[in-house]
């Protein structure tokens, strides 16, 4: 197997404050927060959405390491179902209270271009308000969608 180096750029943003209502998500949709996510189902959404963007951080862990990861209160998981199936999900860490992590956030590719990630977004930058956040954080880079940032 051999490997490529690829250089990005990386964002730092930081939100200190609530911005306009959040946009609804189109009527057939529901996010979840997972009460457990398993290490395969966590897999698949991490692939899924991060795959086209060169995620590769959590694909590295063992599966020990990521299990342990999933298991810390301090992180949650949140799927987006779209018609009954998945299209997307966020992950958030309130581990370094009053600060929430927007750690993952992505879309499904077959969700990809159909209108409603920025509600999705909306969606996950209202949990992170939700869990007690003073400030929010999110890092993007140039391997990321075009549209990951405004």
């Amino acid at each position: 197997m051999t490997s490529t180096r690829v250089a990005v750029g990386v964002t730092f943003m930081r939100m200190d404050q609530r911005g306009p209502e959040p946009r609804p998500l189109p009527q057939d949709s529901t996010i979840v927060r997972l009460a457990h996510c398993s290490v395969p189902f966590y897999r698949y959404l991490y692939g899924t959405v991060g795959g086209p963007y060169l995620w590769w951080l959590r694909r590295s862990l063992r599966d020990t390491e990521l299990a342990s990861i999933l298991r810390n209160p301090s992180v949650s998981v949140h799927v987006l179902y779209r018609g009954g199936e998945p299209a997307g999900f966020f992950e958030l860490d309130t581990g370094g209270k009053p600060n929430v992590n927007l750690s993952y956030f992505g879309l499904m590719p077959h969700a990809v271009g159909l209108g409603f990630g920025t509600a999705f977004l909306d969606a996950a930058v209202e949990a992170a308000w939700q869990a007690g956040a003073r400030t929010i954080t999110v890092n993007t880079c140039t391997a990321d969608h075009e549209r990951a940032l405004p």
